[in-house]
């Protein structure tokens, strides 16, 4: 834990003052309440203004992060037998304006996603606004029941991404919250174009992956072939155990490869 608190770092209280005024300012608001999330999160600060916004606030250690991150995901692309196809921006503040053109691409494509509401840059950091969604609970903490009848909607929405040459790129259930019974996805991440393919099968992989443990392989399997074909699910099996890897990732490769199989 002392470890990840040094990876992630932590924005000196002053800093956070300034960014909560510039917030104030930019919308009129006289006084400001805010509550810090408490999330496992090492490319952010997560808070919320006034029970209204949602802000994540993207320091350079942040961005430092996050080219280590992409750096090993993509060696782990390269073990599977592809290119690595995750992408890097540059600066704080390009950070952010990404997840803001991503959250606003899936919800134009009918993907539930936050309100995108703006990105802008202080003292070097990057500002991410977005809705603040009340009550919500991440995807894992509901009871499998829940989450099995979620499941079709989950791969509903990733199937609407790639078709329109989108890729989330992290899919985990932490990132997927379920507010007064509808699905949002958040957090997508960013993939390079041209390996666009390869991110599919991947962000597939990992749905799965994270629906196994919660419903078993057979339903998460079943769930995806709603929506995906058989030779997209046999693709996804090539990415499993790169995923499976993954310290946020734990589940039983081999039953969804028997899952994918006997559908085949």
């Amino acid at each position: 834990m002392a470890f990840r608190r040094l990876l992630r770092g932590t924005v000196p209280w002053e800093e956070l003052e300034g960014v909560v005024r510039a917030v104030m300012e930019r919308y009129d608001e006289p006084a400001a309440r805010v509550a810090f999330l408490e999330a496992d999160n090492w490319l952010s600060t997560p808070l919320v203004v006034n029970d209204q916004w949602f802000v994540k606030v993207i320091t350079g250690q942040n961005s430092l992060v996050h080219t280590l991150l992409t750096a090993g995901r993509n060696i782990g692309a390269f073990s599977s037998g592809t290119e690595g196809f995750f992408e890097h921006f540059g600066t704080p503040y390009e950070m952010a304006e990404h997840e803001l053109a991503a959250t606003r691409r899936m919800r134009e494509i009918g993907v539930n996603a936050p309100e995108p509401i703006e990105a802008f840059e202080y003292d070097g950091m990057g500002v991410l606004v977005l809705e603040y969604i009340p009550d919500f609970e991440p995807l894992d903490h509901l009871s499998a029941e829940t989450v099995e009848c979620h499941s079709p909607t989950v791969f509903d929405f990733l199937h609407r991404m790639h078709e329109d040459g989108l890729a989330h790129g992290d899919f985990r259930c932490e990132n997927v919250l379920v507010a007064r019974d509808d699905l949002y996805f958040i957090d997508a991440t960013s993939v390079r174009e041209e390996a666009i393919s390869d991110a599919r099968a991947y962000d597939l992989a990992c749905a799965l992956g994270a629906l196994e443990p919660l419903i078993g392989a057979p339903a998460a399997v079943s769930a995806a072939a709603m929506h995906y074909e058989t030779a997209e699910l046999l693709a996804a099996e090539e990415f499993l155990d790169f995923v499976n890897i993954r310290p946020d990732h734990d589940f039983a490769a081999a039953e969804i490869r028997g899952a994918v199989e006997k559908r085949t």
